[in-house]
């Protein structure tokens, strides 16, 4: 599968051949606090990107804002939400977020590379009992989900009127408690699903890491900006070479 989205004006994908391997411009980065960033890291470790100058990791640092050593790079450390709204608004060049995370916000922001970490899939999911029952024989389910933009347009492009409780903790609780008869959540292994006697019913995204950039960055800052991209894009297709 492609790792690059396909051609749109708003989400470029080809970057000018540049010579040399220093940015040449300084860049903020806004990373995701957690298993994203340390994945991110990873790869940028193995793209030549320069890292945090600490130890090239964020475990135990409780700073906010990292400078690289050559100070080609500032990392600003955010929630994994905010991380599209630092780069929509300009505090940040670009970051890095999940697929899922940018949908349900709607930021306007470039998405120039999907990375090949952080696969996941946002599921709807239900008892057992109602896995092969269509969705419309429920003239208003309630769907508990941390994310109700997505929940409400995949109902509402069926036909559906359902009522959505946006929740912040776990949602699996929500039919459990009788609060709702479906959730919306992210799906890795299913196991949380399975412990709670839930399983999932439909897809509604499949998500993955990528690489977001501020549009005016993407333009006053496009070296700096290329060549990370373009350091990122080569360490992908070397590795993909390598396992094939």
């Amino acid at each position: 599968m492609s790792l690059r989205p396909p051609t749109d004006p708003t989400h470029p994908t080809e970057t000018p051949d540049l010579p040399g391997s220093a940015l040449p411009d300084s860049l903020t980065v806004a990373l995701p606090k957690g298993r994203l960033s340390e994945q991110t890291l990873a790869w940028f470790r193995h793209s030549g990107i320069p890292l945090p100058a600490a130890d090239g990791s964020t475990g135990d640092d409780r700073r906010l804002i990292l400078a690289s050593e050559d100070g080609a790079l500032r990392y600003v450390m955010a929630k994994p939400s905010d991380v599209p709204i630092y780069v929509e608004y300009g505090a940040a060049d670009v970051g890095i977020c999940g697929l899922d995370i940018l949908r349900e916000g709607g930021r306007h922001v470039y998405e120039p590379l999907l990375l090949p970490f952080g696969h996941c899939r946002l599921s709807l999911a239900g008892p057992a009992d109602l896995l092969d029952v269509p969705l419309r024989y429920d003239s208003q389910p309630r769907v508990a989900t941390k994310f109700p933009r997505l929940t409400e347009e995949f109902f509402r492009t069926r036909g559906i009127n359902a009522e959505i409780i946006t929740l912040h903790g776990s949602v699996e609780l929500g039919p459990l408690v009788g609060l709702a008869d479906l959730i919306v959540d992210l799906v890795d292994s299913g196991n949380t699903l399975r412990e709670n006697g839930l399983v999932e019913l439909r897809v509604i995204l499949r998500s993955q890491a990528v690489l977001i950039a501020n549009r005016a960055s993407y333009r006053l800052k496009s070296l700096a900006v290329c060549r990370l991209i373009e350091s990122l894009r080569n360490a992908i297709e070397q590795s993909e070479q390598t396992s094939s």
